[in-house]
């Protein structure tokens, strides 16, 4: 297995506690990939993501998908024996497992079955709460000059 130092990148960074566990699975499937079944992963636009599985041979009912703790799961498991004699078969219609690691604040938006693709469609939708914000800047000789100025006038007053 890969091992990767890490250390570098958390001595600069805060909150990327989950990546060092990524990495590791993502080592981990590509050491126990197959390539089945064949998949793109496409960028729409700047926050939607689409992939597509190519999965012919398998119903809708023959399919699943899931989303748990930020990884994506497909499921593909023949229900029904083929009866037929085959001379050759080349459409693979075992069954598989893929799993795809979501971003944080990626959602699953929807899914269609058409022409054997699958297309997962994904959407980045960060909470207004985690979206950036402009912080005023107060300055403190402001602060000072103003209360001197106030000072001052009672100062006046009071003479």
């Amino acid at each position: 297995m890969n091992a990767i130092d890490l250390t570098p990148l958390y001595r600069n960074s805060v909150g990327f506690d989950r990546l060092a566990t990524l990495i590791d699975h993502a080592f981990a499937a590509e050491s126990t990939s197959n390539g089945y079944p064949p998949y793109d992963i496409e960028v729409l636009d700047e926050n939607r993501y689409a992939i597509t599985v190519a999965v012919a041979g398998f119903s809708k009912k023959e399919l699943d998908i899931q989303v748990e703790k930020g990884v994506l799961t497909l499921r593909g498991n023949k229900n029904a024996k083929d009866e037929r004699n085959y001379l050759y078969q080349g459409i693979a219609s075992r069954a598989f497992e893929r799993k795809f690691n979501l971003a944080d604040y990626v959602e699953v938006t929807g899914a269609n079955l058409s022409n054997g693709l699958l297309r997962i469609d994904l959407k980045k939708e960060i909470p207004e709460a985690m979206k950036p914000k402009s912080i005023a800047i107060h300055q403190d000789d402001q602060a000072i000059e103003h209360q001197a100025s106030e000072i001052s006038a009672d100062d006046n007053q009071a003479a």
